[in-house]
Order: C-alpha cells, then sequence, then structure tokens
C-alpha cells in the first residue's frame, strides 16, 4: 500500500490554525502597564491572542517556563481564558513597590471544557526616578495559580497570602467631612486668624447609667470642625458619632436671656439677668473639648476685651452632651465677672 500523503492534513491543519489565529486577532488589544491590574489583564490578553511573546515580557527576570517556546506550548490546548482581579495590597521594599493581585482565572480549551484556577500574581515597580537605562517598568514578579473547585464567580481570593494586612479603612471621618460642607457652605475654615486645624477628633469611652459592669465600654467619636473667626471670636461645629445611633450634628441647649440694665444703657449697671427659655445652636464660640472631663466650653466675648460675655459648659453623659453651667458676664466695666445663671456641674 502507498504511504499516505500527509499534504492534505498538513494544510487542513495550517488553514484550521490560521483560521484559530485570526479569531484571536479580533480580540482588541490591550497593553497596558500603569497598575497591576491592568498588567495581568494584558497578560491574558496577549495568550488570548495567541501573542506569547508580549505575554512572555510582561514577566521581570523570573520567568513562568525554561524558555518562551515552552510557555507557548502551555497553552497549545486553550482556546480562551477569562480573568478578575481582586483587592490588590501593596507594600515598599528596596526602593520598589511590591502589588499582591487576587486573581480568578477561566481557561476554556479547545474541546470547550472550562477548569478554574485561583491564585495571586505579584508585580513589581521599582522607582522610576532612581532608574538608570535599560529602564525596568511595572512587571509580573511571579505568580502562582492552583485549580479551584469553586465556580469562576466564587473562586477569586479576598487577599493574597503574603500581602501585608490590609489597613482599615475610615469611612466615618470622610463622611463628617461630607456632611459639614454640605451643611456649612457659609463656613471659612481657611478665614484669616484660624490658629485651629480644620478637624479635630476625640475619642471618648464610656459606659450609660443603664449598663452593667459586665458589658463593655461604648466607644464615641466627637469631630469639631473650625467654622470661621471673626475680629475676636472663632467658631466650631461638632459632630459626633457612634455605631448605635450613627453620625449626626450636635445641637447645644442654650439658655435665652433677658438682661436688663438701669436706664436701658447697655454699659450702666446690671439691674437682673433672667432665663426665660432655652433654644439649641449648632455652633460654639471659642470652644474647647477637655477629655479628662468629657465636656466641651463655650467662651463667647461680647466685645474685645473680654469684659463681657457668656460661658457654657456640656458634659458629656449616657451618650450625648447635656449643659450643666452657663456664666453670663454682663456688665461692659472692663472687669471679668462672670455670674451663674445655671450651675448643675458644681453645685451639690
Amino acid at each position: 500500500m502507498r504511504p499516505f500523503h500527509l499534504a492534505l492534513p498538513a494544510a487542513a491543519f495550517l488553514s484550521c490554525l490560521s483560521g484559530i489565529q485570526a479569531r484571536a486577532q479580533d480580540m482588541p488589544y490591550l497593553d497596558d502597564r500603569s497598575s497591576a491590574a491592568t498588567i495581568v489583564k494584558s497578560l491574558y490578553n496577549a495568550v488570548n491572542r495567541k501573542e506569547y511573546a508580549r505575554a512572555w515580557e510582561y514577566f521581570g527576570e523570573e520567568k513562568p517556563a525554561k524558555d518562551v517556546e515552552a510557555f507557548a506550548k502551555g497553552y497549545e490546548n486553550t482556546a480562551k481564558v477569562e480573568v478578575t482581579t481582586g483587592n490588590i495590597a501593596s507594600e515598599g521594599a528596596a526602593g520598589s513597590i511590591f502589588y499582591h493581585v487576587p486573581v480568578a482565572i477561566r481557561s476554556v480549551s479547545t474541546d470547550n471544557s472550562e477548569k478554574v484556577f485561583a491564585g495571586c500574581y505579584t508585580a513589581r515597580l521599582a522607582n522610576p526616578a532612581i532608574q538608570e537605562p535599560p529602564f525596568r517598568p511595572l512587571h509580573i514578579e511571579k505568580g502562582s495559580l492552583k485549580p479551584s473547585d469553586l465556580s469562576y464567580d466564587e473562586a477569586l481570593p479576598e487577599s493574597c497570602p503574603d500581602a501585608p494586612a490590609p489597613e482599615a479603612t475610615d469611612t466615618v471621618l470622610p463622611q463628617a467631612k461630607a456632611a459639614f460642607e454640605a451643611s456649612h457652605s457659609a463656613c471659612d475654615p481657611h478665614s484669616p486668624g484660624a490658629n485651629q486645624p480644620e478637624v479635630a477628633e476625640y475619642q471618648i469611652r464610656f459606659r450609660n447609667a443603664s449598663d452593667t459592669d459586665d458589658q463593655p465600654e461604648r466607644e464615641m467619636r466627637l469631630f469639631r470642625f473650625y467654622c470661621g473667626a471673626g475680629a475676636y471670636n472663632e467658631t466650631h461645629i461638632y459632630y459626633q458619632y457612634d455605631e448605635a445611633d450613627g453620625l449626626r450634628e450636635l445641637q447645644f441647649a442654650t439658655p435665652e436671656l433677658d438682661i436688663r440694665y438701669e436706664n436701658d444703657d447697655f454699659e450702666g449697671k446690671v439691674e437682673s439677668v433672667s432665663i426665660i427659655g432655652y433654644t439649641t445652636e449648632d455652633t460654639l464660640v471659642n470652644s474647647s473639648y477637655d477629655e479628662a472631663e468629657h465636656s466641651i466650653t463655650s467662651h463667647n466675648k461680647w466685645r474685645g476685651i473680654g469684659d463681657a460675655g457668656t460661658t457654657g459648659t456640656w458634659i458629656f453623659r449616657n451618650g450625648s452632651f447635656t449643659l450643666v453651667k452657663y456664666d453670663v458676664d454682663a456688665s461692659y466695666d472692663g472687669e471679668v465677672n462672670p455670674e451663674a445663671v445655671l450651675d448643675f456641674h458644681t453645685a451639690p
């Protein structure tokens, strides 16, 4: 029997191979080293497009195979690869930044069978400012993938084993800043005379009167926002946050005063100072928080020399601030001589 002529099968094979390559070339080209996630996606874009030399060059000195031919052979039965990346952790070491990229892979073979892999890639970027030629861009330092019994949608790791522990993200402070900016657009944190930080934060640990000794202490965060300054007064807005009630702006109970002067002249002798009701204020003047006493004090000067004005004290208890003392110096006499019109703080 004459030997079977291989010309037709070879031609058919080349035609089939050409068709596969054409379909691969129809995939959009992605070559992006701007982030650790996009370099991993670029790697698999090159694999999908059968551009194995390009895929090979995304790796650094530690290559995934002995040579590019062996690397390409590992994908000879692969028709398509999908990749998903997760939350990336980073750390600096020896003048470089290392990025740890969780990945999930779905590989579809030429026979349409599917396999799912999960693991991590580590990418490295040496400080571009101190590199000398030849420049080494962001590249893949190493990768480790293992078959997964989970579905592709479930296989993505939450983190990489050798990645640093992620830092806790504080969402409360940005939330407080946003609330302050939205509600107090008239405030000017950069006004002349500002001598305090735009926002100061305090931690308060406490127990309510109804809490038992075996219950853990509660925690509250207090934020004081600088609002603005005038000739001799500056103003603040307060927010507090706890897990039970979330974030809320503080309102401060404030006495409404009826002040009587001799001959109706405010620079004359003070005849009487009476509380005729209470209002609430969202702004305190020249205020400060005492961490030892868990109290807020506000001192409102009525004129620059400070001989007339009011001083209020609100103490923190049972999760909120309560007005406990209010002093009034209504006499414009050049002397600082306040009198208490309300005192639940120092009274027996």
